[in-house]
């Protein structure tokens, strides 16, 4: 049963920021509603209501509703025209295609004194013998009936015989009313059989069984062969099968194709129908729950997951020793839908529900990583510091000029120990000061052989100066 709540009508004020007291209009169509109520205390200053194509059989709790200009119960189950009298500023009244059989009840209408229009087209007291000139006698105030103007000509004739076409009326709703007793216990009498099921037979007729295997006397001649019990319940199962069978498209076509009164009960087991039907429908369409994605597997292998689909960037900054991570998210999007976690060797963000995962090529520092947003773009930058390989002053390793070895213990012994050089002097590239002074010897002679033959000893320097003879010819050392 679907009744007014309050979230109900806010939502249907936002012409009027949410606020329902001083609402002044209304539209509550097409909500399956059974019953008014709730609007004459929320809404006092209330001057249109759309009630229309809903199921409510009674006009109830409106006549607090000073206000209330225009009432529209179209395609209803209104059966009396009631509780009317509170509504003063009532003008215009619509009962389209409801069920209003006692027309005498239009007489409530008379305190109306401001209705204008009335439109009671569809409903089964239109159908009486003088409908038409007995609303006109009986509403003074009336100015259109269903949509047609009534003219002065037709009031007066509207007022001559009325008495007779009072005594008509009175007595077609007699048999209307009749009618519709009827009409109840057959839809009651139907609702109770669809709703109880097969027949059980009682223990009283069931057969009592007799001596034998199969229950049966043998010396019965004219006794046939019962059918099995197991026989039974396959041909049971095969008729249940042909049942199924039957295509939902036939079985909607059988319903809509039975015949049955207009009646407020034929209205709402149409709607009941429809409703099934839907929510069948649903379950139909509805998803089964996808399996939880894999993030990281049992072994502990991060996977790669762009749940959002969205486009990314990442990029290595040699400068600073960083990986950037430029994520394209939405624009518009707001901040609090989003969450990042950064880990060592994996980033991962949650955008709306949505996760995107991503293997980092190197290890970072999560404590010193950044998460910022593009005022412009709307992207988010993620800057993640390298865990290793930090920028360092290191002086060049001499080049290596003997043969290495190749076995791994000689390369771990020699990089963890200093190797020196010998420098072949026939291979420097630089300028040899020995050749600048050419030589006077063989060519065999080096420059450590013409120094050697230079040195003297002390004895042979004493003979050298004890056998100088001074030249007179050159000039003394200064």
């Amino acid at each position: 049963m679907v009744l007014i709540t309050e979230d109900m009508v806010r939502r249907r004020a936002e012409h009027n920021n949410c606020e329902i007291l001083s609402l002044e209009e209304v539209s509550l169509h097409q909500q399956d509603i059974e019953k008014i109520e709730h609007i004459d205390k929320w809404c006092r200053d209330l001057k249109i209501l759309y009630l229309q194509n809903n199921l409510i059989p009674r006009i109830e709790n409106v006549y607090r509703l000073k206000k209330l200009e225009y009432l529209n119960l179209a395609l209803n189950n209104v059966e009396l025209i009631e509780n009317l009298e509170g509504c003063e500023s009532l003008q215009k009244l619509d009962l389209t295609v409801n069920f209003v059989g006692r027309l005498s009840s239009v007489e409530s209408l008379k305190h109306n004194l401001h209705l204008r229009e009335l439109f009671l087209v569809g409903n089964p007291c239109t159908e009486f013998e003088g409908y038409r000139q007995y609303v006109v006698a009986s509403l003074p105030q009336l100015k259109y009936l269903d949509g047609k103007e009534i003219g002065r000509s037709e009031r007066i004739r509207a007022g001559q015989g009325l008495d007779e076409v009072r005594r008509r009326i009175r007595q077609q709703e007699q048999d209307y009313l009749r009618k519709r007793v009827s009409e109840k216990e057959e839809a009651k009498r139907e609702g109770g059989e669809a709703q109880r099921g097969p027949r059980k037979e009682s223990s009283s007729s069931a057969k009592e069984k007799k001596p034998g295997f199969d229950g049966r006397w043998y010396t019965d001649i004219n006794n046939t062969i019962p059918v099995p019990e197991e026989n039974k319940e396959i041909q049971g199962r095969e008729e249940k099968v042909k049942t199924s069978c039957l295509s939902s498209e036939d079985q909607e076509r059988e319903f809509w194709e039975k015949p049955c009164a207009f009646t407020p009960e034929s209205r709402l087991e149409a709607h009941r129908h429809l409703n099934e039907k839907k929510k069948a429908k649903e379950r139909e369409t509805v998803k089964t729950p996808k399996a939880p994605r894999t993030l990281i597997t049992p072994h502990g292998r991060v996977m790669n997951v762009n749940e959002p689909k969205l486009d990314f960037n990442l990029t290595e900054d040699g400068d600073n020793n960083t990986i950037v991570l430029d994520l394209e998210v939405y624009r518009h999007m707001d901040t609090s839908l989003m969450d990042v976690d950064v880990q060592p060797t994996y980033v991962r963000v949650t955008v709306k529900g949505k996760i995107f995962q991503l293997v980092l090529p190197a290890e970072v520092r999560p404590d010193s990583s950044t998460a910022k947003r593009s005022q412009i773009t709307g992207h988010l930058v993620l800057t993640m510091p390298k865990a290793q390989d930090e920028i360092k002053m290191t002086t060049p390793r001499p080049p290596k000029v003997s043969q290495s070895s190749n076995t791994p213990e000689e390369k771990t012994r020699k990089g963890n120990s200093r190797q020196r050089l010998e420098v072949d002097p026939s291979k420097h590239s630089g300028v040899d000061l020995a050749n600048i002074v050419p030589r006077e010897n063989s060519a065999g002679e080096g420059p450590l052989e013409m120094s050697r033959k230079r040195l003297i000893t002390a004895t042979e320097q004493t003979t050298f100066y004890d056998n100088f003879v001074d030249n007179p010819d050159v000039p003394p050392l200064i």
